[in-house]
């Protein structure tokens, strides 16, 4: 297995046996980090992108399993540059990955021959953002996802051979919805893909490239979120309230899989042959890593990541609890309990996304699990915009930030003061992202008297946000939060610097200099408002950082500084 990892200080190139054994570090990059990898077919190399300081300006490298130090194969400007998922040829000549070099507002899909050293182009329609996927067994085909937004994706089907016919829309006939491109069948009739096509929740399905036929392969109560095919194996894994469960067939007969831990699975993998089956499992109470899930062993850790501290405390699985929204609506979400007796003070803790999930996972290097060690109870709601319940609540936030996102914030502080063993009085609220403009819009805008919050990272201003977004972005941005011109009005009036002024509560501010999707003047314009009223802020800015963090030791040194500043403000103690 080839996997990134930050074990070195920042994210190198690593493989490691399936069978077990010790990990090989393959590079020790410096100021980049490894994002994507993919072998070549011959299992001798590997090719991955890497960006500069958290940029997302993507170079595309090679190596030898070998090799010193890899070789850059990627020519031109800096740029936003991604691999296809399955990016060869089967003869490993030709690599597949999209780059907005020719023009930075449209993402084209290339096809590079590595031995001629010669692209081909194909460039997307008006609106559409193209990111390949990948490339059929017999190496005829590629299949390409077109983006208009997160719920507007259409598969393309792209001649490899013919450089003169342009890509095919193959689901336009199916509507506008969803429909994400997974793998082939073994023998390149068709694909697997996911859809929403059939209802509220993806599906998976199969496409027949003989007669553009799409049947539903598996239909469940909950997302299918990611299938893998190798011959006849097929396994996908369901996204049920947030935990995965794994499924399989191996032609018409369901296969027997070994139970996995609660958590979720990120990724699947199947080796030539199908056996074994491999995936990264994120859990409450381990970081993720990545497993084999063996017919004749069962379930078992590749990897190791957990740190010293996991093996001290007593760590804390979280609850599933549900509740009421405006309009009739009902709001899922996880609550953390520490072990000692209440009542707990509490982190009202949003994801980003806004179209994520919160789920029994490992967040932010075990900061929810120190905090809980503390005394902290941690609440995590899956407010209007979360995925994973069905494509209506996915749908709330579309130019609509601050709306029914907030009102179900507002619900969730409510339904907090109403747990007795919860310290309702005693109230902080923590974000990244969108995330962090969540939980700003909490501190200005709702009547609660917070004893603390965080941002990381969070947009304060709509406008400027959606102005300063990164090119490719700007439909998407357009469709999913608002044009910075025609909507500036609207955008300003759901921005949290709008409500500076209200915001009284102790806060800590995280941000990356080199940030290209929430620049760092989103957070300097709040700072300054808040400091010029004389609010407590501490403002913490990492100059070799983008969106998130790729130095380990910077991203250590933020969550202390998180941790050692809410017990600060929730705890009676110091900590």
């Amino acid at each position: 297995m080839a996997y990134s990892s930050n074990a070195s200080g920042r994210f190198d190139l690593w493989t490691i046996p399936v069978a077990g054994g010790a990990p090989r570090q393959l590079t020790s990059l410096t100021d980049q980090a490894v994002r994507q990898i993919a072998w070549a077919p011959d299992g001798k190399s590997l090719v991955f992108t890497a960006d500069r300081d958290g940029d997302e300006q993507y170079r595309i490298y090679r190596i030898e399993l070998d090799d010193q130090s890899p070789t850059e194969i990627s020519t031109g400007p800096d740029c936003q540059r991604i691999l296809a998922t399955v990016p060869f040829d089967t003869d490993g000549r030709h690599l597949v990955y999209a780059a907005n070099d020719r023009d930075a507002t449209v993402q084209d899909v290339l096809v590079r021959d590595l031995a001629a050293e010669s692209d081909r182009r194909i460039t997307p329609p008006p609106g559409v953002v193209f990111e390949p996927a990948r490339v059929s067994p017999d190496g005829r085909w590629l299949l390409t996802a077109g983006f208009r937004s997160n719920t507007q994706v259409a598969i393309y089907l792209i001649d490899l051979h013919d450089i003169d016919t342009e890509p095919e829309c193959l689901t336009a006939a199916y509507g506008d919805g969803l429909f994400v491109p997974g793998p082939w069948m073994a023998d390149s009739s068709g694909f697997f893909l996911l859809t929403d096509l059939w209802g509220e929740f993806t599906v998976a399905a199969r496409y027949r490239l003989s007669d553009g036929s799409l049947e539903p392969f598996a239909q469940h109560e909950w997302d299918v979120e990611c299938i893998e095919a190798v011959d006849e194996t097929v396994l996908w894994s369901i996204n049920v309230d947030g935990r995965s469960t794994l499924h399989a067939i191996h032609g018409e007969a369901a296969l027997s899989l070994p139970d996995i831990p609660p958590g979720v699975v990120k990724a699947l993998a199947l080796a030539p042959g199908a056996d074994p089956a491999v995936a990264l499992i994120d859990t409450a109470t381990r970081p993720s890593e990545i497993a084999v899930l063996d017919p004749a062993e069962g379930f078992r850790y590749l990897t190791d990541v957990r740190p010293p501290a996991l093996h001290v405390i007593e760590p804390v699985e979280p609850e599933p609890v549900v509740y009421s929204a405006s309009a009739g609506r009902r709001v899922h979400a996880l609550l953390y309990r520490p072990h000692m007796r209440g009542p707990h003070p509490v982190l009202l803790s949003i994801h980003g996304g806004p179209e994520a999930q919160e789920r029994p996972a490992y967040p932010r290097s075990g900061l929810y699990q120190y905090l809980l060690d503390q005394g902290i109870a941690i609440f995590a709601p899956n407010i209007a915009g979360s995925t994973g319940y069905g494509a209506t609540h996915q749908k709330l936030i579309y130019r609509n930030w601050g709306g029914f996102d907030l009102d179900d914030l507002d619900h969730a502080a409510r339904y907090l003061q109403s747990i007795p063993d919860l310290d309702g009085d005693r109230i902080a609220v923590m974000g990244g992202s969108y995330g962090g403009f969540a939980a700003l819009s909490c501190l200005a805008r709702l009547p609660y008297s917070w004893a603390a919050g965080v941002s990381l990272c969070g947009p304060s201003n709509l406008v400027t946000l959606a102005r300063e977004c990164p090119p490719t972005w700007k439909h998407f941005v357009s469709t999913v939060l608002g044009d910075p011109d025609r909507d500036a009005e609207a955008l300003t009036q759901r921005s949290p610097i709008s409500y500076a002024d209200a915001i009284n509560a102790p806060l800590l501010v995280l941000q990356g200099a080199r940030d290209p999707r929430v620049p760092r003047a989103e957070s300097d314009q709040l700072v300054t408002r808040l400091r010029d009223r004389g609010v407590h802020v501490r403002y913490e800015v990492f100059e070799d950082e983008g969106h998130g963090f790729t130095n380990r030791n910077n991203e250590l040194r933020a969550y202390e500084e998180i941790s050692q500043f809410l017990c600060s403000n929730l705890l009676d103690t110091k900590v």
